[in-house]
């Protein structure tokens, strides 16, 4: 299903992207098998059945109170920091309850859209073999935006065990790693749309330089490229509306976490001094950053993509100058232009927001104020 290729970099790309495939079918949330013959996903009741009962099993366990944790949770520092703080302990119960509602929701409504993820992914995995299968041209972006991605989840299952130190309780280590993997799911999808769309608008680009040297190009090739890029951004759209509920809530967990491990960081800080050095100037922050880095990460494909669409446009305006162009291919590129105009490559979740780098400077900056907030209402009690 994945080509390898020569080279480190393309090499690992190959493992990490088969390492999440494996990791999401052990893990139950992929429920769909691959048949090379047909070279197309079958979805499969019994990992549909697997994935349910694996999961429900790992999110009772992980709210299950265990039997030896009175005496190792009696030296928790949290302990101290949730008495000295009653809203920080207050807001992290709600955040937790948060979680746990947002993992289940994401697991149920994954499961119930796996009928349209397998056509999607078909459709997507047709249009890979079909027609980009012999493009000898690799998308840099597209590999290094996999590399990080690959990173990050192994950075959050570390961040998972930093926020959750001293709890002996491994399913939640998992419970997180599902969820991380639920939303790379999401992000792989439109990272294969962003890489189908900048391989037709290189090829738009060739074709333009070679009508500016000789009159060498076919109007049956140009409506092809406007038929794919049409299937592309119809691909999008199904693939939005099945992941933007999951890919909300994402969101908001990701925001609500960072604020409470920052509020955590600074009441520990000021109202206990026995924090150690290597938790307050290593563990804590470094999952700070990795939450952070993969919630940013999240925008910039999404981001990437649109302006990848909207580059199309303005590579299409570049024919508009040419006279060589018979009336055909006028028309051709006519029609293209037209249908960028009226159609956009966006992602627009649960009909609320678009996801930019717009909407992700806003909410970087409403947590902030937030973490302001809590510093200012709580001031007396750090």
């Amino acid at each position: 299903m994945f080509r390898p290729h020569r080279g480190c970099r393309h090499k690992l790309v190959y493992i990490i992207l088969y390492s999440i495939l494996y990791s999401s079918w052990a893990l139950g949330i992929f429920p769909f098998t691959y048949v090379s013959k047909e070279r197309k996903l079958r979805r499969s009741k019994w990992l549909l059945v697997y994935g349910i009962a694996f999961n429900a099993t790992l999110v009772v366990l992980m709210l299950r109170p265990h039997g030896g944790e009175g005496e190792s949770m009696a030296n928790d520092p949290k302990l101290d920091v949730f008495q000295r703080n009653f809203v920080l302990k207050q807001i992290s119960l709600l955040l937790g309850i948060g979680g746990v509602i947002t993992i289940c929701a994401m697991y149920l409504r994954t499961f119930w859209r796996s009928r349209d993820l397998c056509r999607i992914y078909n459709q997507l995995l047709h249009l890979e073999v079909t027609y980009f299968k012999d493009y000898s041209v690799e998308c840099p972006t597209f590999n290094r935006y996999v590399i990080q991605k690959g990173l990050l989840v192994i950075g959050g299952v570390a961040s998972t065990l930093v926020i959750h130190m001293g709890m002996p309780n491994e399913s939640v280590s998992l419970v997180k790693l599902g969820s991380f993997l639920l939303a790379i799911h999401f992000h792989l999808g439109v990272a294969f749309i962003y890489r189908f769309v900048w391989l037709i608008n290189r090829e738009l680009l060739d074709l333009a330089n070679r009508l500016r040297v000789r009159l060498e190009g076919s109007s049956s090739r140009v409506r092809l490229l406007l038929t794919l890029y049409g299937r592309l951004l119809d691909l999008n759209t199904r693939l939005t509306a099945c992941y933007d509920y999951q890919t909300a809530m994402m969101m908001a967990i990701f925001l609500g976490g960072n604020i409470i491990v920052s509020f955590y960081m600074i009441v520990f800080s000021v109202s206990l001094s026995k924090m150690s050095v290597f938790v307050m100037l290593i563990m804590f922050p470094l999952a700070l950053i990795n939450n952070f880095l993969d919630f940013w990460l999240s925008i910039a494909v999404c981001d990437l993509a649109e302006r990848t669409g909207r580059q199309t446009s303005m590579i299409l305006k570049l024919f508009n100058d040419m006279e060589i162009l018979d009336k055909e291919m006028e028309r051709s590129f006519a029609e293209f232009a037209l249908f960028c105009s009226h159609r956009r490559l966006r992602f627009h979740h649960c009909g609320l927001f678009y996801v930019n780098y717009e909407m992700g400077f806003q909410m970087l900056v409403t947590s902030v104020l937030y973490l302001l907030f809590l510093v200012q209402f709580d001031y007396m009690n750090l």
